[in-house]
């Protein structure tokens, strides 16, 4: 099952595809979010998907996150053997974690905006996990997958100079600048997922990454029952698990400019797209937030 948000940012609803097209879920649900997966929305949905009423939806209307603005986003680095490898790193013995602002999560096919000055942001396609249920000191791996909502394609956008000189031993200021997290179009139950699935990307069309996540050195149970020992996972937060091999940080590629298109795909879960683009000044942001 695909579920999907349209519409202008603030706008979005909430939908869910079935033959013949995207139907409406808002008879369901204001939005797919945290207390919609808690309260077993997607449940609701199955039992109702042939009830529910198909919508006409223009082509150019803007895909939102599939999920509404999550509660946390929680993010695995060097989790794929042969990134961990370009990175002059040796995978890790444990998860190495990390964590996003959640302002950072805008639709597939949302502008990236170029932090003022940066001269090495970068893209990672990674597999996106959405919390169904809360996760608190698990008993297995295999329980913890009980727990998935879903899965998604998100570009783990990264600032390499704020990452990794700047901060301190931290690695969120590199990461969460203003729409450094594209996630979706689509959040796909675990059923319809492939088992390893394909990671690519691209840079103005041309081939990036290309991996799988049999790559991983974790796998998604293991990320989320280690996980479960440290925090709480709350149904509707956002797990990143990791970039395969193929970023700017290896040395292989430049790193992004304005004007660049990065396009990136998990198989089965969609493509996206984004347009590298420079911060407005801060005059034409006021004047545009008094309209």
């Amino acid at each position: 099952m695909r579920l999907a948000r349209r519409g202008d940012p603030g706008q979005e609803i909430p939908v869910v595809e079935r033959p013949g097209g995207w139907a409406d879920a808002r008879g369901l649900t204001r939005d797919f979010d945290g207390p919609f997966f808690e309260s077993g929305g997607l449940d609701r949905v199955r039992a109702d998907l042939e009830d529910l009423p198909l919508l006409e939806i223009p082509p150019d209307t803007r895909w939102g996150a599939p999920v509404a603005r999550p509660p946390a986003v929680v993010c695995i680095g060097m989790n794929y053997a042969a990134h961990a490898a370009e990175s002059g790193a040796a995978p890790p013995e444990r998860p190495v974690v990390f964590l996003k602002h959640p302002n950072t999560v805008v639709g597939p096919g949302d502008d990236v905006v170029l932090p003022p000055g940066s001269t090495r942001t970068d893209w990672e396609v990674e597999l996106g996990v959405v919390v169904g249920r809360r996760c608190s000191s698990l008993s297995s791996p295999e329980e913890a997958l009980t727990h998935v909502a879903g899965y998604c394609t998100v570009n783990d956008v990264s600032e390499r100079e704020l990452q990794l000189e700047l901060s301190g031993g931290q690695w969120s200021k590199g990461k969460c600048c203003p729409t450094f997290t594209p996630t979706g179009p689509f959040l796909v139950t675990p059923d319809d997922v492939p088992a390893d699935p394909r990671l690519r990307s691209w840079v103005n069309g041309e081939p990036r990454q290309d991996s799988a996540t049999g790559d991983m050195v974790f796998s998604v149970g293991e990320l989320l029952h280690d996980l479960s020992r440290y925090l709480t996972l709350e149904p509707g937060d956002l797990v990143l698990t990791g970039t395969p091999e193929g970023v700017a940080l290896s040395g292989r590629f430049p790193y992004l400019r304005v004007g660049d298109v990065v396009e990136v795909e998990v198989e089965g879960l969609g493509r996206a797209r984004q347009a590298l683009v420079a911060r407005a000044p801060a005059s034409a942001v006021r004047e545009e937030e008094a309209r």
